[in-house]
């Protein structure tokens, strides 16, 4: 037999048996191994039962508790922003990948929505102010504005960098809106104007007289760097228990229980925080406190 015939007769052994091992067998025997107990709902996604036995997403992904306007349900524990896709989009996860340094929005154009951009100050500002709107609680933060947006100045002064004002922009208001200060080193404050370019002026952040531990926690206001983290901190599980409570018709003393099921400690006893899932809390209500209508 021709040595080149012996080569190709080699390797289609080789593919055959590799095909047999790595595309069948493995596959097969794995397949087998997640059946196991204990294993097969990790397999399979850890599925997760709402009321009346209906599939209610997996315990390892978030989801958004939203109303067909996109307003939150007030009988379910909300879960903390997405950047993943529309939120909690599985084939999209994502981080906003926007730092502290963002803090000057792009304002929309008149009759050009889609033209503006949100920093990440004023996106934590907005929704800080919505959660403590939703909660009857203080929703504000320092460096943001009472209307919820980032309070930021755009300060022109004679020397460049330096030296005396001689305009100062309250950059994330547009125009008419009333500044959040009326003036700044003895300048009167004006409001901004969409397209006008400010990026002579020193960007100044003004702190305000918002607490330093706002009410509001800071997972509430912001994403994680996947987009799809299902658990929350148990303080913003706390500031949401009454709402909950109210709207289900259920003690919050029962309610506090149920949170406590599902918080986890931290990883090892020292790695993380503790968190609360709130896929599984909200399952878990459906199933136990069913809300008529709904």
């Amino acid at each position: 037999m021709p040595a080149w015939i012996g080569h190709h007769v080699a390797a289609i052994r080789v593919v055959i048996v590799l095909t047999l091992l790595v595309g069948l067998a493995y596959p097969l025997g794995m397949t087998a191994i997640a059946q196991i107990p204990g294993l097969r709902q990790a397999a399979q996604g850890s599925p997760l039962t709402g009321a009346g036995g209906k599939q209610a997403g997996s315990e390892l992904i978030g989801q958004s508790f939203l109303d067909k306007k996109g307003n939150p349900i007030p009988y379910y524990f909300q879960p903390r922003p997405s950047n993943a896709g529309t939120g909690y989009d599985a084939s999209a996860s994502a981080a906003g990948n926007l730092g502290p340094e963002s803090t000057v929005d792009v304002l929309p154009v008149k009759g050009q929505p889609d033209s503006g951009k949100q920093s990440l100050l004023t996106q934590v500002c907005a929704r800080s102010k919505a959660v403590g709107e939703l909660e009857h609680v203080d929703g504000s933060r320092p460096y943001c504005t009472a209307d919820g947006v980032g309070a930021v100045l755009g300060v022109f002064r004679d020397g460049g960098t330096t030296g005396r004002a001689t305009r100062v922009v309250s950059v994330n208001q547009a125009c008419p809106a009333k500044p959040f200060v009326a003036t700044y080193e003895s300048v009167t404050v004006t409001c901004a104007t969409p397209g006008e370019d400010y990026g002579k002026a020193v960007v100044t952040p003004v702190r305000g007289d918002a607490p330093a531990h706002p009410e509001v926690p800071a997972d509430a206001v912001t994403a994680s760097a996947s987009g799809l983290d299902p658990q929350i901190s148990p303080a913003y599980a706390e500031l949401q228990g009454p709402r909950v409570a109210r709207e289900r018709g259920m003690g919050e003393d029962s309610l506090r229980k149920l949170i406590d099921r599902y918080t986890s400690g931290r990883g090892l006893g020292v790695l993380g925080a503790p968190a609360v899932n709130v896929v599984q809390l909200n399952a878990a209500l459906d199933r136990t406190h069913p809300v008529k209508g709904a």
